[in-house]
């Protein structure tokens, strides 16, 4: 069996592409701290609205979802979201995805504190996946997505691609 390298595989295997799919900004209210349990240090953010706009979609974050963050021993961060999305022309839209965002502990420091700090300075990554009744929207259903973000004081703001 020959070595299994990146460079031996097909084109297609080599690379990922993407397409913008939104900007999307959360409004948050909280953290609620739950506090140290068993797995890791919890805190839960309740979203209460938000926008997302891109090329093909676009609408308001409904209130209610959640944001679950685990801060693990090592200072990063972990997260489960839970969001209803509703476009412009009334479509509902759930999304949901896990996170990572990690950095260098005076970076992860001030972000707690509510400063700005450089985006490029930490690492904040999400995997959005769709699920939608709408036939227009429907192909939502059969993507992958991915995103990377920036922490505000007041809540994220996220840049949502499609995986081609």
């Amino acid at each position: 069996m020959s070595a299994l390298t990146l460079a031996s595989l097909p084109a297609p295997l080599r690379s990922i592409a993407t397409q913008p799919l939104f900007a999307m900004r959360f409004d948050v209210r909280g953290p609620e701290n739950v506090g140290a349990t068993p797995g890791a240090d919890r805190r839960i953010g309740v979203i209460t609205g938000g926008r997302f706009e891109g090329e093909r979609l676009r609408g308001e974050v409904l209130d209610g979802g959640s944001d679950w963050q685990s801060v693990r021993r090592d200072g990063s961060w972990t997260l489960d979201v839970r969001v209803v999305l509703r476009t412009d022309d009334g479509a509902l839209i759930g999304m949901t995805y896990g996170g990572v965002r990690r950095g260098p502990p005076e970076i992860l420091a001030a972000l707690a504190r509510g400063e700005d700090v450089d985006p490029a300075s930490y690492y904040f990554r999400s995997n959005p996946v769709f699920e939608t009744a709408s036939e227009k929207y429907a192909w939502l259903n059969g993507i992958l997505a991915i995103g990377t973000g920036h922490r505000f004081p007041d809540g994220p703001l996220y840049s949502i691609f499609e995986v081609l």
